[in-house]
């Protein structure tokens, strides 16, 4: 595993609050997440590229921009064609690639995901590998729920994960009486 990666850190607005963006020098994702989550950032990075990995600031890539402001503006579809740069184990690689294929606007549960890769006893380790994906949103971990669909945990906040699957259209707004 590399421990001299260099990456470029980027802010990024959103409706829910700051993000966070790590990109390669290619343009690619490395992580994405919430900015008061910077410390989960961080340490993901570190197990993924190392304690050696080296952030410098600056813009973001204009295609991730573009994708995020799309996105939040109603283009549910933006992200999916978003290059990402994610490393982990090929368990947590096999499961991160099948998040991608959950559509905006559905939801899968663990057990279903499981499933879908083949390892249905495999649950619990698919619950662990959603929680290690570092990049939020296009990696859409959001769209997981429980067997009950109750909005399981989420990385970046439950009321966060609440307000995405709202967006998507899974869930129905919540009205002030």
């Amino acid at each position: 595993m590399p421990h001299s990666d260099r990456f470029i850190l980027s802010r990024l607005p959103s409706p829910l609050g700051p993000m966070l963006g790590v990109s390669d020098a290619g343009g690619a994702l490395v992580a994405l997440d919430w900015e008061d989550h910077a410390p989960r950032l961080n340490h993901l990075l570190r197990l993924q590229h190392g304690s050696e990995t080296s952030l410098s600031e600056g813009a973001a890539p204009e295609a991730v921009r573009r994708a995020l402001a799309d996105y939040f503006d109603g283009a549910l579809t933006a992200l999916d064609a978003l290059p990402v740069a994610t490393r982990g184990t090929p368990f947590q690689r096999q499961v991160w690639a099948a998040l991608r294929q959950i559509p905006a606007g559905t939801t899968l549960s663990y057990g279903a995901l499981a499933l879908r890769i083949g390892r249905q006893a495999a649950v619990r380790a698919v619950g662990a590998a959603n929680g290690a994906n570092p990049v939020s949103i296009v990696v859409p971990c959001h769209r997981v729920i429980g067997s009950d669909a109750s909005l399981t945990g989420y990385g970046g906040g439950i009321e966060r994960k609440r307000w995405l699957l709202e967006h998507e259209g899974v869930l129905a707004r919540a009205t002030a009486a």
